[in-house]
């Protein structure tokens, strides 16, 4: 049987599969079927919309879907339930898992149960199952998490057919489910809190590096302090042990990583256990890499919404770990601090009013004024799901308040985002490893091959995978523009100009007396301005 993994991607609170990340689910489903002696393709949703590959020249296509927290993506566009409709007369079998499941509304899951096998989320044990009687085979699987391992391992080498290859994050999964699991909204409820054995977690992590990867983010969990912390408190306390010895392990397989950063952050745990935390944020900039960020779930600086969304941490608390993070912001090899929190916002939940939108400003603004310095400000509506106590209450607050919604975004972004990336990465920062993943123009957007990395506009025309070395000139809402470093005699006249203190006259004058064997040279051209401005260049 030829079989095919359509990998639509996923973005969910613990788990991130949009390009350049591969969420575990593909490997685990490739593991599944090489386990069945299949030998599975993958492709991804923009391939098959590029024609690149024909499906129905397979017999079985799993399709895999859903965006629970909705974003804009710079690496691929996330199938929809309209792009299921359009692959529905595909004249294969098709099944069809993942949290998409949880959002198509009962006159859609009636029409797509004509064309597709639906398995309901979260789906890996049914699917398993599924494929054991598909292909007649008996199959033992274990009651806790762990009967993903040896899938994971058998499926590390699908990595080699994603498109990105070798530039692609592997999300690694420590554990399903959250200890509080009360969040009005949110669909990791409808997981069972689970641990992954750390030996098979650090063998997933070997199997993949031996494939070629070098970019890792433990990321498919709920709080990675929690991971195999003291379960005996109701706030489960870290163990800072624990940790050292797990990444320390991590290095010692796989020496060579170019990027170990993490995800999720509950900033309850912190603000609980601060010592054992502070402890484990020291391992974390130790044992990681810079430019790491640990996403916190604020949701809501409004304390009524806290209590009515039964939402895990006060403003209070948030606040408290945010600080404590803070402690440890020294600036690493890559140009950026070694570790900051970032902070979600969710609006629309119930109790939600227009003072909910000024106390949630305030609380921004705090930050800004006592230095407190966060990467990521992400601000997003809810997505309402079946399951979730948001059912009874719908988009009603949605709707009610988009006014409310646009005023405070655009007020974020114009006079809080911006001031945070003029502290986090100052004019002249140079930043390292920036990867080009779409040309506009005389400008190429690149990031780091990081957790929630910085866009940055890079000024010159650069091909995709090309990577660069940039310094930081100016700054958008959520973004920065860079030079790459220059070469003054190949740099472009409009590189040239774009330089701080480097006006339409000089950058002429650098292009009228090249060629330069040194920046010497270039200094004998520009007189004063060259201390300005040499780190801008190189021969």
């Amino acid at each position: 049987m030829k079989v095919a993994i359509l990998d639509g991607y996923v973005d969910e609170p613990s788990c991130l599969g949009v390009p350049p990340y591969i969420a575990p689910y593909p490997r685990y489903i490739y593991g599944m079927l090489k386990h069945f002696g299949v030998n599975p393709r993958y492709f991804t949703i923009d391939q098959i919309r590029g024609r690149e590959f024909d499906l129905e020249k397979f017999d079985l296509v799993i399709i895999i879907a859903g965006i629970a927290v909705p974003g804009k993506y710079l690496g691929g566009n996330p199938l929809s339930v309209k792009d299921l409709k359009n692959l529905a007369n595909l004249k294969v079998e098709k099944i069809l898992v993942g949290p998409i499941t949880l959002e198509i509304d009962d006159k859609d899951r009636r029409y797509l149960e004509e064309f597709y096998e639906i398995v309901d989320y979260p789906f890996e044990r049914k699917l398993l199952e599924i494929l054991a009687k598909k292909f007649n085979k008996s199959v033992k699987v274990e009651k806790d998490r762990n009967f993903v391992n040896r899938y994971a391992l058998l499926g590390a080498e699908v990595v080699k057919q994603h498109p990105d290859f070798p530039y692609v994050i592997c999300e690694i999964e420590t554990y399903k489910g959250c200890y509080w699991r009360r969040c009005s909204f949110c669909v990791e409820r409808f997981h069972k809190l689970e641990m992954r054995n750390p030996k098979w977690v650090i063998a997933e992590i070997k199997a993949l590096y031996d494939n070629g990867v070098r970019y890792f983010r433990l990321g498919n969990q709920t709080d990675f302090f929690t991971y195999m912390a003291d379960f005996r408190y109701e706030i489960p306390k870290p163990d800072p042990e624990f940790m050292r010895s797990f990444h320390r392990a991590i290095w010692e397989s796989c020496p060579r990583i170019r990027t170990l950063h993490l995800d999720n952050v509950n900033p309850k745990t912190i603000a609980v256990h601060p010592e054992e935390s502070r402890e484990v944020i020291k391992i974390i900039v130790t044992y990681q890499t810079p430019g790491n960020v640990g996403a916190m779930g604020l949701e809501s600086a409004d304390e009524r919404v806290v209590r009515e969304n039964n939402l895990c941490a006060t403003p209070e608390e948030v606040k408290f770990a945010i600080k404590l993070v803070n402690e440890f912001r020294s600036i690493g090899y890559n140009g950026l601090p070694c570790f900051l929190p970032g902070i979600n916002f969710v609006i629309g939940l119930k109790g939600e009013t227009k003072k909910t939108f000024e106390r949630n400003y305030e609380f921004l603004r705090e930050l800004l004024d006592e230095d407190l310095w966060v990467r990521r400000i992400n601000i997003r509506q809810v997505k309402v799901f079946r399951g979730t106590p948001m059912e009874k209450v719908g988009y009603k607050n949605v709707l009610k308040h988009k006014k409310y919604f646009r005023v405070f975004k655009e007020k974020v972004r114009r006079e809080i985002d911006r001031e945070m990336l003029k502290r986090i990465v100052p004019v002249g920062r140079k930043l390292t490893d920036l990867r080009c993943e779409l040309k506009k123009g005389k400008v190429t957007f690149a990031r780091q091959l990081a957790t929630y990395p910085l866009l940055v506009g890079i000024i010159g025309e650069y091909e995709r995978n090309t990577v660069l070395d940039a310094r930081v000139i100016d700054y958008g809402r959520r973004s920065i523009t860079a030079l790459p470093i220059l070469n003054p005699n190949t740099a472009k006249l409009y590189q040239l100009e774009a330089i701080p203190g480097i006006g339409k006259t000089l950058a002429g004058k650098i292009i009228a007396n090249r060629p330069y064997k040194s920046l010497e040279d270039l200094k004998a051209v520009l007189g004063e301005v060259f201390d300005r401005v040499v780190q801008f260049f190189e021969i």
